[in-house]
């Protein structure tokens, strides 16, 4: 749909438009309150996942009891330090992802792979809705073997669930990137924006009803 190009670095963007809007976001972004602060426990644990948008992964997650944190970030590439306008060419092998904190004890580790699941459609390679490019493929990025097995595990039980083949890939995480403070928190701080309301609302509202 048309109205997707709201999005900065959307694929069907021009290259100038992108930077334009990019610069725009940016702008807006330091009239905006402070980040939320990011909780942290001993004991929690961390995920990190990719399914498309992270502004849309991280608005979904962000309700769930037990996630004690999002960040928005890039991960699976090979350039160190990338920017978001570097990750939208696709040449940086990044993907855009989100690094959970999350309390163990209150949701574990197989539950937010559920989620995970239902909150994209990782049948779709290297695209989620508008959005195409490398960037935007579906993966999960292990911390520890103990997720490797479960996520392998779990891809394995979600299959059942699809007529076409999971795509995602299941890799170790080597290096998270953080993005931008103007990514943080996108969904909470901009709810009016174009894409907010017609790409991620809908999916948070989709997930809460599970």
């Amino acid at each position: 749909m048309a109205q997707t190009t709201f999005r900065p670095g959307n694929g069907h963007l021009t290259a100038p438009l992108h930077l334009l809007l990019c610069l725009i976001v940016s702008f807006a972004a330091m009239n905006t309150s402070a980040e939320s602060p990011k909780t942290s426990d001993s004991k929690s644990q961390r995920a990190t996942f990719g399914g498309g948008c992270f502004w849309c992964m991280e608005a979904v997650f962000q309700t769930v009891n037990g996630v004690l944190s999002s960040t928005s970030g890039f991960a699976g590439g090979t350039a160190v330090n990338p920017t978001y306008e570097q990750v939208c060419t696709g040449t940086t092998g990044h993907a855009e992802v989100i690094q959970l904190e999350f309390d163990p004890a209150r949701i574990s580790y197989e539950k937010l792979l559920e989620i995970f699941w239902k909150a994209h459609d990782p049948t779709t390679l290297n695209c989620q809705g508008h959005d195409r490019g490398t960037q935007y493929r579906s993966i999960i990025l292990y911390h520890t073997e103990a997720q490797k097995i479960a996520a392998e595990k779990s891809k394995r039980e979600a299959q059942a669930r699809f007529k076409n083949p999971i795509v995602t890939q299941i890799i170790p995480l080597v290096k998270f990137y953080r993005a931008e403070d103007y990514h943080q928190d996108y969904f909470r701080k901009h709810p009016d924006a174009a894409y907010c309301r017609i790409v991620i609302q809908p999916k948070v509202d989709k997930l809460k009803e599970h």
